[in-house]
């Protein structure tokens, strides 16, 4: 059997991979890139969040798939750096930190996006086959309903329950724990798919 960990050892690098994930995923691309391309302060316009979608709403299709691409290549990054250098425990912890610091980054008043993106990235990084799960479910959902946020919440409900039954118990803890928090940042979307009022895919 392995030897036990040694909390009072771990717990400082345990503290730096969580810092490390926080401070990249706390990257705003999305507001980055539209005040790069002279759009102004993305919060201004439609929802007032910093990702993808509303991003898209700007009417910049390029910037849109530009922010898509930063915000979940934050999260791989995140895990693959930290992973090269202390391992799979730490690697778990630098997701979380890196979905935190996409929620709640803290140069933005902790205003941050919805975290989809950032959650595929840190499967990506993860467990590859996950991204692949995860994706498919989205298309397959945003096929039949052409709800962008029915696809995702539905995608996340189940990556956990997936992961479990192929025997990846840690990162089924870890993905249960961000699933949460992207149905909580998801609750307005709820909230209009129940009354009927969400917009779908390629609503005017």
């Amino acid at each position: 059997m392995p030897d036990p960990i040694s909390w009072a050892i771990a717990w400082p690098y345990l503290v730096e991979s969580l810092i490390i994930g926080y401070l990249l995923g706390a990257i705003p691309f999305g507001l980055l890139l539209t005040r790069a391309a002279g759009l102004g302060d993305i919060r201004s316009i439609g929802s007032g969040n910093i990702g993808t979608t509303n991003v898209l709403r700007t009417g910049k299709k390029s910037l849109a798939a530009a922010t898509l691409l930063g915000d979940a290549l934050k999260g791989t990054a995140a895990v693959l750096i930290v992973y090269h250098w202390a391992g799979i425990d730490h690697a778990i912890v630098a997701g979380l930190g890196a979905f935190l610091g996409h929620l709640f980054p803290i140069w933005l008043k902790f205003k941050g996006g919805k975290g989809v993106a950032t959650y595929i990235g840190i499967i990506l990084g993860l467990y590859w086959p996950g991204a692949l799960i995860f994706c498919a479910i989205w298309v397959y959902v945003a096929v039949f309903t052409r709800y962008s946020s029915f696809s995702a919440l539905t995608a996340s409900l189940a990556t956990p329950f997936i992961l479990a039954g192929l025997g990846h118990w840690q990162l089924a803890e870890l993905f249960t724990l961000l699933t949460v928090l992207i149905w909580a940042k998801h609750h307005a979307n709820i909230s209009r798919l129940i009354k009927g009022t969400e917009s779908r895919i390629g609503a005017k």
